[in-house]
């Protein structure tokens, strides 16, 4: 097994979905809560927002971007100003099952640069563009195989890849694409094995 590991690299999967690439947990503030609070809890995160909630719903979100345009640029006091005053709002949404491209254009729709990421109709993560820039570079080297593949140049050996499994949803260096699933070594094994055992079973009742 670690011979094959050696032999065969992990690329990058070409279905990248949204809740592979979203910060979580999601920094939170009340509507009442100052910029200096949030911009606190900004630096004690280290991240570029903080959503805005109201009875467990979130009315909308302060970037740093926010900060700078409408405090700082204006002399205010962030001891003095509210997250209600500045947020920006709607916070827009996206399903954590889409992939970044579905991210990426509603983000050139809205002419924002963040999204809320929701899974069963709750918040779970925030994903920005520079998320989706920092995965682009890798997905240049998806571009090239399937180039290759169409010119006919592509390696012939198997080409595993690096990703959640859609069966099990563990993370596995050696995915395998299989009748549009991509699927770890262990499921691969497990399906191989109940196939065997349905065949073999089957034989048995025509005997």
């Amino acid at each position: 097994m670690k011979q094959m590991r050696a032999a065969f690299a992990p690329a990058v999967r070409t279905r990248v979905l949204v809740r592979e690439v979203m910060n979580s947990p999601v920094i939170t503030a009340s509507p009442e809560e100052t910029i200096k609070d949030i911009s606190q809890k900004m630096a004690s995160a280290r991240v570029g927002s903080v959503v805005i909630m109201q009875n467990d719903q979130p009315l909308g979100i302060v970037t740093d971007g926010d900060i700078v345009f409408k405090v700082v640029s204006s002399d205010s006091k962030p001891s003095s100003v509210k997250a209600l005053e500045v947020m920006s709002k709607p916070l827009y949404m996206i399903e954590s099952e889409k992939e970044i491209l579905e991210a990426a254009k509603a983000m050139r729709r809205h002419h924002i640069k963040r999204l809320g990421v929701v899974y069963k109709q709750k918040l779970v993560g925030i994903i920005s563009i520079s998320d989706i820039l920092a995965v682009t570079p890798e997905l240049f080297e998806i571009v090239s195989e399937k180039a290759l593949i169409v010119t006919g140049q592509a390696s012939s050996q198997p080409k595993y890849l690096a990703g959640y499994c859609d069966v099990c949803n563990q993370w596995s260096d050696m995915l395998i694409e299989l009748e549009g699933k991509f699927t770890c070594e262990e499921c691969n094994t497990e399906r191989k094995d109940f196939e065997s055992s349905s065949f073999l079973e089957s034989q048995r009742e025509e005997i």
